[in-house]
């Protein structure tokens, strides 16, 4: 007896009921293989700048708790982030620590169409270990080169890519203490790694946010800069183009910029948009 007629013999054996549950597991079978309907929604890919970690983190929870699935979460430079996903990274969010790492990939058709904004803002500080915090007038008479000493540098992000470090850079230019310092300075790949060593004692300044300062074990705020000293600290968020049809990254994005998290981010010491 051929193949066929076996297995025609076998369905009229079956029961209507075992007929309707063979037919119900070889469609299930089908879609997994396919990955149809079957298959589990993948998280969502967050790709944020370094001093949004602890917020963010917290936020993440916040949202999971809620019955949502984990968000991934990644860390870094604005300038890493953005170029990892230029060359192909699986971000479906974006969330930058200035406008231009923004720009950058909305030059390049990266960001979802109408999805970007800045919600958060932040303060641009001088930090200084707790034990040897003494405050610092940061004004255009301000001569920080002579507060170094002979061999103290001042840690900040690298000025060629990193937001934090441009602010500085623009900091410094207003005082008029940048080609006297630029040679001085510790450049680090993000904001927490500048914070980190002056935390260790290896840096006796850095220039960080007012938010990463709060969150570090070790370090004092012993001056801010002035508002008119530096372009504004401000956050800009936006879906990625991979993500545009991305139902739960559009949700994520709009609990992240809505009414539900500001307090978050307040309690964290950002600022919120006006």
């Amino acid at each position: 007896m051929d193949g066929g007629r076996i297995r025609r013999y076998l369905w009229l054996d079956m029961t209507p009921r075992e007929i309707r549950m063979r037919r119900r597991l070889a469609l299930l079978g089908t879609l997994a293989l396919a990955g149809g309907p079957a298959r589990a929604q993948e998280p969502v890919t967050v790709f944020a700048a370094a001093s949004l970690t602890d917020a963010l983190r917290a936020l993440a929870a916040e949202w999971q708790s809620r019955g949502r699935p984990a968000p991934r979460l990644s860390f870094a430079a604005s300038s890493a982030l953005a170029r990892q996903i230029e060359q192909g990274a699986p971000a479906d969010l974006f969330m930058s620590a200035d406008e231009a790492w923004a720009d950058y990939l909305q030059q390049r058709n990266l960001l979802a169409d109408g999805t970007r904004s800045s919600p958060l803002g932040n303060s641009l500080v001088l930090v200084a270990p707790a034990s040897a915090a003494r405050p610092v007038a940061l004004t255009r008479e301000t001569n920080l080169a002579s507060l170094l000493g002979p061999g103290g540098r001042i840690a900040t992000g690298d000025p060629a890519h990193v937001p934090v470090g441009r602010y500085a850079q623009a900091a410094l230019t207003w005082m008029g203490q940048w080609d006297a310092i630029a040679p001085r300075l510790a450049r680090a790949d993000n904001v927490r790694s500048a914070l980190l060593l002056v935390e260790r004692g290896e840096a006796p300044y850095g220039i960080v946010y007012a938010t990463d300062a709060a969150a570090g074990s070790g370090v004092r705020i012993v001056g801010t800069f002035p508002a008119e000293s530096h372009p504004p600290v401000t956050y800009p968020f936006a879906l990625t183009r991979r993500a545009e049809g991305n139902a739960e990254a559009r949700a994520l994005l709009a609990f992240l910029t809505g009414p539900e998290a500001a307090p978050a981010w307040q309690r964290f010491g950002f600022s919120l948009a006006r």
